[in-house]
């Protein structure tokens, strides 16, 4: 199977740099509708046969403009990460602030204060993604229209070179082509290549 890793397009939020999580259902940004809509003119985003999105509305409209004819499944297990405290702040509203130097001098992998911790977000993309592919509604060419931190999350558990969570970044509008299979019943992701990088043909 070849799945395809699409962040979402690049709202208000992200152009503030804030941590735009599950709490916030921002919509789109125009700059980041009209850049979604320049790369399907140029026909750099793969056909798929199945489309799988997030629930918050960003990964539907970017879903909408790329596969403007496809039935989506919405996949609740894909909504991005619950920043608690953090949520739609960006660093410098948060610097001072008592729970934000605490969780900077935390334990790697400490739960956001009020949040989830990048634990718990990971078991539940995995998990997310290790049902569909049990259910076999993931075709042969999925396409998985989500938020970054699902993408680096689920990459950096199943692909087989480990390149640790932020060798997955993906900026907005872009991500991955990888190929899956199953090996003693397990699933097993290789081959992750960016998006921008391949002919599409």
């Amino acid at each position: 199977m070849e799945l395809y890793w699409i962040r979402h397009g690049m709202t208000k939020g992200n152009a503030e740099r804030r941590y735009v999580g599950g709490r916030t259902d921002e919509r789109l940004a125009e700059a980041g509708k009209k850049e979604i809509e320049r790369r399907v003119a140029l026909g750099l985003y793969p056909q798929a046969d199945t489309v799988f999105v997030s629930p918050m509305k960003r990964c539907r409209e970017t879903a909408a403009i790329i596969y403007p004819d496809a039935v989506w499944t919405t996949v609740e297990g894909f909504r991005e990460c619950d920043f608690g405290l953090f949520e739609n702040k960006n660093e410098e509203e948060l610097k001072g602030l008592a729970f934000y130097e605490d969780w900077i001098h935390a334990d790697e992998g400490a739960a956001f204060p009020g949040g989830e911790s990048p634990a718990l977000f990971t078991e539940r993309c995995v998990k997310a993604l290790q049902e569909l592919a049990g259910s076999g509604k993931i075709g042969d060419r999925a396409a998985f229209v989500v938020h970054g931190g699902v993408i680096m999350s689920i990459l950096s558990t199943l692909d087989e070179k480990q390149k640790g969570f932020y060798g997955y970044y993906a900026e907005n509008g872009w991500g991955y082509r990888c190929r899956m299979t199953w090996e003693n019943g397990k699933m097993v992701i290789r081959d992750c290549q960016p998006l921008h990088n391949l002919p599409m043909g």
